[in-house]
C-alpha cells in the first residue's frame, strides 16, 4: 500500500527497506569497531568514542547515497547485475562523501581499520537484503489483491500496466462488468460477483476495489460500494488508484471535478518564500560546485567551433503562467541548426549536435548556465520543462489541460525528466504533461529535495538525455 510521504506516494515496501537497511548500516559500525578492536569494547570507546552518532552519520550519508543512484526508486527492475552496479556506486559515493566529513570534522572519524571494515560488512549484508526482499519479501508480503469494478475502456487502462515494476504493490484478481461498459477485458478476466459485491470481496481476501466504469449515470453499485467500504474494503476510482501507483495523472481518465476536488495544489506565501530560498542557496552551492566543469565545457565548445562560434545560446522559452523569457544554456549543436527558421524537436541521434554538445547533453551539463534563470527568478530548481513557444502554443490547441503545467515555475530537473526520457514528438509531450500534472498536484519544498537528490542518478548514469 503506498504512504504519502511529502506530498507524494511511496510504496510500503520501499518504506519497509530503506528502515531496513538504516538499521544493516547502524549496525555495521558497531560490528566493524568490534571487529577491528577483537570484540573490546573498553578500546573500541576509548580509540574510537561514541559510536551511535557515528553510526547515524554513516547510516543518513550511505542512504542518501543509495537515493542518489536510483536504489529506491519504484520501477527499478530487480536484475542482478544492475542491482550490484548501483550499490557499488552508492558505496563509492557514500565513501567519498564520508571521507570528505571526516576531514573537515576530524573528531568523528572511526578510524581507518573500523571504517574499511564497517563498509566491508554493510556492503555484504546490504547486497544480501536487497537480493532477499526482492525476490523472496516483496512478492509475498506487500501486493495487495485488487478488485476492478468495470471491464470497459477505462478499466484497459489498468491492463496497460504490464511491467512487473508497474504493477510490484498490486495483483488483479479480476474485473467486474457494469451496465454501460464498453468490453475491452478478455471474458476469462471477468468475474461474477452476484449477490453480494461485501461477500465476495471478504471470501476472495480483497484489499481494494477499484471503481473503473465507463459510464456511472447506468452502472455504479452505489450501496454495494458503501457496504464494502464501511466494512473495511477501501475504494477508490480508476484515477485516483493510477495517480497513486505510477506517479502520473492520466489525461484519458481526468476531468475537471477530480482536479478541483481532489488533495493537492496547495500553495501559500510560505511554501512559496521557502521554494524561492531554496532556490537561491541551491543555485549559490551548484555554482560554487561545479564552475570548474562549466569552465571545461566552454573549453572544449570553443576548441571545436572556434572563438567566434558563441558558446552559449539563448532562447525564448514559456515559464510561470505563460511568461516568456530566455533560457541560457551552453551550445550543443550546430550555430545554424535551425537555418530553416522552423521550431524543431531535438531527436535521438540528431545530425545537429556537435561531439561536445553529446557529450554535455549526456551528462546535463549543457543546462548548468540555468542557474542564472533561477536566480533571476525565471525559473525554479525544481519544475515542469521550459518549452519553446511555438511548441507550446501547438501544444496548448492539441493537450487538454497542458496550460496547468505553468502554474509553477519551470525547472532545471523535475518530475516527469525522472520518469520518462527526452520528448520528441507531440505524443511524447502527451506522456510527459501526465507526470507533470502530478507534480503541480502534489509538490512541495521535501517533494523537490527527493526529485533534486534523485537527479544525481540521471546525470551519474546519463539516462534520459538527447
Amino acid at each position: 500500500m503506498p504512504v504519502r510521504l511529502f506530498n507524494h506516494y511511496v510504496h510500503l515496501s520501499i518504506i519497509v527497506l530503506g528502515a531496513v537497511e538504516a538499521t544493516l548500516f547502524v549496525g555495521s559500525v558497531y560490528a566493524g569497531a568490534l571487529i577491528r578492536f577483537g570484540g573490546d569494547t573498553v578500546s573500541v570507546t576509548q580509540s574510537v568514542g561514541p559510536l551511535l552518532p557515528r553510526a547515524l552519520l554513516y547510516a543518513t550519508i550511505m542512504l542518501l547515497s543509495m537515493v542518489a543512484m536510483g536504489l529506491f526508486h519504484a520501477r527499478l527492475q530487480p536484475k542482478s547485475f544492475a542491482i550490484l552496479v548501483r550499490i557499488g556506486a552508492s558505496f563509492v559515493l557514500g565513501s567519498a562523501l564520508l571521507a570528505l566529513v571526516f576531514y573537515i570534522f576530524p573528531g568523528i572519524y572511526l578510524g581507518r581499520g573500523a571504517f574499511a571494515l564497517t563498509v566491508l560488512v554493510s556492503f555484504v549484508l546490504i547486497v544480501c537484503a536487497r537480493f532477499t526482499f526482492f525476490n523472496i519479501v516483496d512478492e509475498r508480503l506487500f501486493r495487495r489483491r485488487i478488485l476492478v469494478y468495470g471491464a470497459g475502456e477505462r478499466a484497459g487502462n489498468l491492463m496497460q500496466l504490464r511491467r512487473r515494476s508497474d504493477r510490484r504493490g498490486f495483483n488483479i484478481i479480476g474485473f467486474v462488468r457494469a451496465g454501460g461498459d464498453r468490453p475491452t477485458i478478455d471474458e476469462d478476466q471477468v468475474i461474477q460477483v452476484n449477490p453480494s459485491l461485501l461477500n465476495f470481496c471478504r471470501r476472495s481476501e480483497v484489499d481494494e476495489i477499484v471503481v473503473a466504469i465507463d459510464d456511472r449515470r447506468k452502472g455504479l453499485p452505489v450501496q454495494d460500494l458503501l457496504d464494502c467500504k464501511l466494512g473495511g474494503i477501501k475504494v477508490n476510482d480508476a484515477l485516483t488508484f493510477l495517480e497513486r501507483e505510477t506517479g502520473r495523472v492520466k489525461l484519458n481518465l481526468l476531468y475537471p471535478s477530480w482536479l478541483i476536488f481532489s488533495d493537492g495544489f496547495n500553495r501559500s506565501a510560505l511554501s512559496s518564500n521557502l521554494e524561492r530560498a531554496f532556490d537561491i542557496l541551491a543555485s549559490f552551492l551548484l555554482l560554487v560546485l561545479t564552475w570548474p566543469i562549466m569552465v571545461a565545457a566552454a573549453l572544449a565548445i570553443v576548441t571545436e567551433g572556434g572563438w567566434r562560434r558563441p558558446i552559449f545560446y539563448r532562447q525564448k522559452r514559456v515559464g510561470y503562467e505563460g511568461m516568456i523569457f530566455e533560457v541560457l544554456k551552453f551550445r550543443s549543436m550546430a550555430v545554424d541548426a535551425e537555418s530553416s527558421g522552423a521550431a524543431q524537436w531535438a531527436e535521438k541521434d540528431d545530425s545537429r549536435i556537435t561531439t561536445v554538445g553529446r557529450v554535455i547533453r549526456k551528462y546535463r551539463i549543457d543546462e548548468l548556465p540555468q542557474i542564472l534563470n533561477v536566480l533571476r527568478g525565471d525559473m525554479a530548481f525544481v519544475g515542469p520543462r521550459p518549452e519553446r513557444p511555438e511548441f507550446v502554443e501547438k501544444l496548448n490547441s492539441k493537450i487538454p489541460y497542458y496550460h496547468e503545467r505553468h502554474c509553477v515555475k519551470p525547472g532545471i530537473t523535475g518530475w516527469a525528466q525522472l520518469c520518462y526520457p527526452y520528448g520528441s514528438s507531440d505524443s511524447d509531450a502527451v506522456e510527459k504533461l501526465q507526470y507533470d500534472l502530478y507534480y503541480v498536484k502534489n509538490h512541495n519544498l521535501l517533494f523537490d529535495l527527493m526529485i533534486l537528490l534523485q537527479t544525481a542518478e540521471v546525470v551519474f548514469w546519463g539516462h534520459q538525455s538527447r
